[in-house]
Parts: C-alpha cells; structure tokens; sequence
C-alpha cells in the first residue's frame, strides 16, 4: 500500500471520526456511488463551505472502496452494512486519493508541487505492478493507460480539496491553466477511471469555462438536490447528538434551542435545515457555545468582494445585520475572474463560502455564530461602515 494507492490515511482518519462520540452515520451516499461505477456519469464534484464534512465524506468513500485495510469493523455497524451490494464492494477497489492541499517542503513552485502527485502516484504503481517494468519518468496518464490494457484494472479516483492550489501564492495564472490540463489528462475519457470522486471549495465554474472538466456533473449546496443530506448535519441528526450530549456531559450547560440560534440556518435546495457539523460536534465537545467556524480558516476574502460593490452592497449589510433576508438571484458560481461585479455575484460567492444561505429568493445570514463573525470582520474593516 502506498502514499496515493489504497493509502491508510483516509482509512485511519475515517476510523477516528466513527469512533467519536458525536458521529453521524452518512453511509448512505456510498449506495448512491456504486450503481454509477465504470459508468459513464462516474465524475462527481461536490462543493460545500469549509467545515462541513467534505473531507470525512472523502475519507469515508476512499475507507469503503480502497484496499488498505479491512474496513470491515467500521463499516459493519453502519447503514450501508445492510444493502445487497456491501460485501461486493466492501475493500475490493484501487483506489487512488489525493488531498490537493498537501505540498512538497519549502515549495515555492507549481512544478514541485505537481511533480510529488505525479512522482507518488508513479512510485506506488510501479510497487505494486514490477511485472510491467514502470518507468516513473513517464506521466501518470500513460502509466495508468499501460496498467489498464494489461490487466483490466481501474482505478477509483478520490480528491479532496481540488481547488487549494488556486490559493497558494505561487501561482500564476499559466499555471492554473496547466493545473486544469494536469486533471483532463489524468481523468477525462479514460477507461481506467472506474469513479472520480473530487470535492472542494468552489465549482470548477469559477476556474474554467472551457471543456477541461465537462466530465464532471457539479453539486453545491444552494442550487442542486441531490446529496444535500450528507453535507453538515440535518435537525434530526443534531437531535440524536443533543440526547447524546445530555446523557454523557456532566453538568452540560448547552440547550436544544441555543444549538439553533447559534448553529442553524443553512438550508439546502431541497428545503431541508442544515448545521455547520464542525460546530456542533465542537459546542457538544468543549460543552460550550463559540465561534467556532471563523477560527477554521481566514475569510477577508469577503470583503474584496463587498469592496467591489460597497455602493450597491452597503444598505443590504445594514439589514442583514439587522436579521432581514435580501432578495437576491443566485446562480451557479461561474465567475471565471476573481472580480465580482454585481450584487448577485458577490451574494452567490457569498452563499458558496457559507457565509450566507440562501432560501427562496433571498439570503440571510444564518446563525449567531455567523452574525458574530461579521461583526468581528467588520470591525477590521472601518471603511466598510459609515
């Protein structure tokens, strides 16, 4: 087993999170994969916010299909156990993961940072095939097409945080045209693809609008149904996790209700309520109501996009603030330049960072934990404020 190839990574940090004592069982999503496999429609791209379980979703379908190690003691108790088709998949897949936001040592250049992919995924191959005689040299495309004519494996390809090296300073903009050839090449009409499973941040709308990765059928959270229930936690979910919390917490001091205002909010497009699931299960933990989604990452971001547009966008901030939903269009976020330029652009931005949600026509923001949030970064941001 290697570093990319049926690597225990996802296996082990999958095994962790179903041990915790706030788990959801989401299992269910893996029945929605298998009947697609070496399927024509076998690309998906599910986008969400940051910390709402992308990469426990990963981690859990690269656990589930890939060879690492037997799942079985995992995935026994959960719901997937009871289908007809768990034991013909159950550790019986190549599966190939990359988690896009690891980088090489002191990597100041997009060639390092593609090269340790490709040179890990050419090392592992050749471990595991020395009949074929690999030459590493060679592209990942190529060595994998040659593994396929020979023996008939396919791979399944699990990808996590596809979009971080749009964020990382070296960058240039030849490079993340090489960056979206890099992933044509490796997926796109290839036999050996027996499923691709990408998750991130943002659609790839937002960095191509060519062909490079029309193979994908996108998923966000704010404009397509399905697979809305395995991205953060549903009312029912959290239910369970409170009756948790109150049979297992001394002295708890954390309410149902305070659970909705601070970390409710989030709607899907099939109408259902959705929790920020990092949140909760950190509230439910530390038996304490925080901030805890801003402290994941840093989201000035935002106000570029506000600052774009203060003179259309200011009042809106003053009623939504005030708890008023803002009628607003949003669209697929297909902006294939950094500059939003309209209120509904900055407002679709918004709802795909989860910063805001949206519901019917308008958007809001969600929570306490949200609201508090603003005021922080707004306080950073004078100008902004009359």
């Amino acid at each position: 087993m290697g570093m990319f190839l049926n690597s225990r990574i996802p296996f082990d940090s999958y095994r962790a999170t179903a041990s915790g004592r706030y788990f959801v069982d989401k299992t269910d999503l893996i029945n929605e994969l298998i009947p697609e496999l070496g399927m024509d429609e076998r690309f998906f791209c599910i986008t969400r916010p940051r910390r709402f379980g992308k990469s426990v979703m990963a981690n859990m379908v690269a656990s589930f299909f890939g060879k690492a190690a037997d799942a079985s003691d995992v995935f026994d108790k959960l719901k997937i156990a009871s289908t007809k088709s768990y034991h013909d998949h159950l550790n019986h897949h190549d599966v190939l993961y990359i988690d896009f936001s690891e980088i090489p040592r002191d990597c100041t250049n997009y060639k390092d940072y593609i090269d340790r992919i490709q040179n890990g995924i050419n090392s592992d191959l050749a471990d595991i095939y020395p009949e074929l005689d690999i030459d590493i040299s060679n592209a990942t495309w190529d060595i994998l097409t040659k593994i396929y004519l020979k023996t008939d494996h396919s791979f399944i390809f699990v990808m996590d945080e596809w979009d971080a090296v749009f964020h990382m300073p070296f960058l240039t903009e030849k490079d993340k045209e090489t960056y979206l050839l890099f992933l044509k090449s490796l997926l796109k009409s290839k036999r050996y693809v027996e499923l691709a499973y990408m998750t991130g941040v943002l659609p790839i709308a937002k960095y191509s609008d060519g062909s490079e990765l029309n193979m994908f059928k996108e998923y966000n959270m704010a404009t397509r149904i399905k697979f809305s229930e395995y991205f953060g936690f549903l009312d029912t979910e959290v239910d369970c996790l409170y009756n948790v919390y109150r049979q297992t917490t001394p002295n708890p001091q954390i309410t149902r209700e305070d659970l909705r205002i601070w970390y409710d909010g989030y709607f899907t497009k099939a109408g259902d309520r959705i929790y920020n699931p990092r949140s909760i299960v950190c509230a439910l933990t530390d038996n304490e109501l925080a901030n805890y989604w801003t402290s994941s990452g840093t989201y000035d971001s935002v106000f570029s996009y506000i600052k774009d547009n203060v003179a259309e966008v200011q009042n809106d901030l003053a009623l939504l603030f005030a708890g008023e939903p803002i009628s607003a269009d949003i669209q697929e976020y297909a902006a294939t330049s950094m500059v939003l330029e309209t209120k509904d652009e900055i407002y679709s931005a918004m709802v795909v960072y989860g910063l805001l949600t949206y519901r019917d026509g308008y958007v809001s923001i969600p929570n306490k934990e949200l609201m508090d949030s603003y005021v922080a970064m707004m306080k950073k941001e004078k100008s902004l404020v009359h």
